[in-house]
């Protein structure tokens, strides 16, 4: 325990290297472009994010690359596998918390859905003591089929179950020190990724004019209404959202309109975009579903999990389908925002944006309540799958994260690196270190609610120039990602006004630019394993 404390402690203070290290990334010689093509940076000529919900490193991760194997499909690490900061014997047997950890079988997948609020997080956390999550996150019990245990939010997969995970890690590389940008749910982890800023959120009504949001948006301006997004708000500019209740619009520029600006191809593929149907006005419904393993019914689309919605620039707001394949990643009509299946059919005609968000149907996205491991094993690995049996693989970076933890216990403290201090009530938000205390210093922006960084995540990068069989210990974040695109294609701008962006960690030491190692590597949808 005292070992995770000082490591993380050493990483802090070696941010400025980490930095460094992305410049000098940038500085890599790019591969050859196509004429009238944006040239890359590096020989990265495209990043797919695959962003999924609802997982803590320890939580796919802390018994790393030690498996139990007494359920089938055992794992085997590979020789000279590096550990991770996990679960020590210690943890495991002796954890401060009010429940030991447990691991969860495949058996298990479909587990309740765990309190990820922006405040339960911080007092799980109890000053950095770790041992407050069962009292704050664990939710014990929920309708069958889902899984349900005292204190359940202690619970941990291995190999056994997020077997592609593993393999992949083994393969390519991975972080065991990359944390969400902020505390909360989906939606603040949603606007970092393409951000780095939560603050600018203005709760509206029906017809767009402001109104008070019923705990979705903190520290309010009382005359706008506009303040730091900390929870889950369905974005206003989406006409698939709830609008009997209060919606978010953002302000200020994303990455989304950086690279339209730069001539970049991007795009968002999000699952269930596609309206089942439409009413008067043109006005889409999204209702297509899927039956997870447990046989229930999930609506494929949310709303909170496009943070491109939130924006006006960048909005599909009657989610009008591309013209045809030439507009992919180029605007149209649809706007950048798409179905996932066009992905899939753009890569089949032999295209690919330069820069590709990929978010599952909820069904196989990982969130815990209404998805689980073994259905985003489906998605994962017929996506990578896909990427690399294509021609971009030679020049394309895969990264696979989280949008928050779920609540989901993780032992190691997360550096506060941009404090908070919302007093705005008796209770306030914050309660990292007190009432209304999260972290020390002045805020990145002046910006209050958005404490950060918030609780470990999973990052698993996959690439030709991936390090192989690599455990990252280098500081980073969700905005890391953002940092790569800006760094790759943008001359290294950033997003400006207080984005936390501009304190990202460098992705570089996960790359060997010099020289690609790592083999495209096809595994089985269903085991996990390399596929025969």
């Amino acid at each position: 325990m005292h070992w995770s404390i000082r490591r993380t402690m050493a990483v802090v203070a070696a941010g400025g290297l980490c930095l460094a290290g992305t410049a000098a990334a940038s500085a890599a010689p790019a591969a050859h472009q196509a004429p009238g093509s944006v040239v890359s940076a590096t020989p990265i000529k495209h990043v797919v994010v695959i962003f999924d919900e609802n997982v803590s490193f320890d939580h796919y991760f802390g018994t790393y690359p030690n498996a139990a194997n007494t359920d089938g499909n055992p794992f085997r690490a590979l020789r000279g596998t590096p550990s991770v900061n996990g679960l020590t014997p210690a943890l495991l047997n002796h954890n401060p918390n009010q429940v030991q950890p447990m691991r969860l079988s495949f058996s298990q997948a479909l587990t309740c859905d765990q309190n990820h609020d922006y405040t339960p997080e911080q007092l799980a956390m109890d000053g950095g003591l770790m041992d407050a999550f069962v009292q704050n996150t664990s939710v014990d019990a929920c309708s069958p089929p889902n899984v349900g245990a005292p204190g359940l939010t202690m619970g941990y997969y291995d190999g056994n179950t997020v077997t592609a995970l593993w393999k992949y890690a083994q393969h390519f590389a991975m972080s065991d020190n990359f944390y969400g940008t902020g505390f909360g749910p989906s939606t603040p982890g949603a606007l970092n990724l393409i951000s780095g800023q939560t603050f600018g959120g203005t709760s509206v009504n029906a017809n767009g004019s402001p109104v008070a949001d019923p705990g979705e948006v903190g520290t309010q301006n009382p005359t706008t209404f506009t303040g730091t997004v900390y929870g889950d708000p369905d974005p206003y500019y989406d006409n698939c959202a709830d609008h009997s209740v209060p919606t978010v619009k953002m302000s200020g520029p994303n990455i989304g309109t950086m690279l339209s600006a730069a001539g970049v191809t991007w795009g968002w593929f999000q699952g269930g975009f596609a309206p089942s149907h439409r009413i008067h006005g043109g006005i889409p419904v999204c209702g297509k579903a899927h039956n997870n393993i447990g046989g229930v019914s999930v609506t494929d689309y949310s709303p909170h999990h496009d943070p491109f919605e939130y924006y006006a620039a960048t909005a599909n707001p009657n989610h009008v389908p591309p013209a045809n394949l030439r507009e992919i990643g180029k605007g149209g009509q649809a706007n950048h925002n798409y179905d996932l299946s066009w992905f899939f059919k753009d890569l089949a005609a032999g295209h690919m944006p330069s820069v590709s968000f990929l978010k599952a149907a909820k069904y196989q996205d990982g969130h815990a309540g209404y998805s689980d491991p073994v259905d985003e094993q489906h998605f994962l690995v017929k996506t990578v799958n896909a990427i690399m049996k294509s021609n971009f693989w030679n020049n394309t970076a895969i990264m696979i994260t989280y949008d928050d933890s779920d609540g989901w216990y993780d032992h190691v403290m997360p550096p506060i690196v941009n404090p908070s201090a919302d007093a705005s009530t008796p209770t306030s938000l914050d309660q990292l270190n007190g009432n209304g205390v999260c972290g020390h210093g002045t805020p990145q922006g002046g910006f209050q609610d958005r404490c950060g960084y918030g609780p470990r995540l999973p990052f698993v990068l996959i690439s030709p120039f991936a390090r192989t069989n690599y455990v990252s210990g280098s500081l980073t974040d969700q905005t890391s990602v953002l940092a790569f695109i800006e760094n790759n294609w943008l001359h290294g701008a950033r997003i400006g006004n207080g984005s936390m962006d501009a304190l990202a960690g460098s992705l570089g030491d996960m790359f060997t630019f010099h020289h690609p190692v790592a083999k495209p590597l096809i595994l089985n949808a269903n085991t996990g394993e390399a596929a025969r």
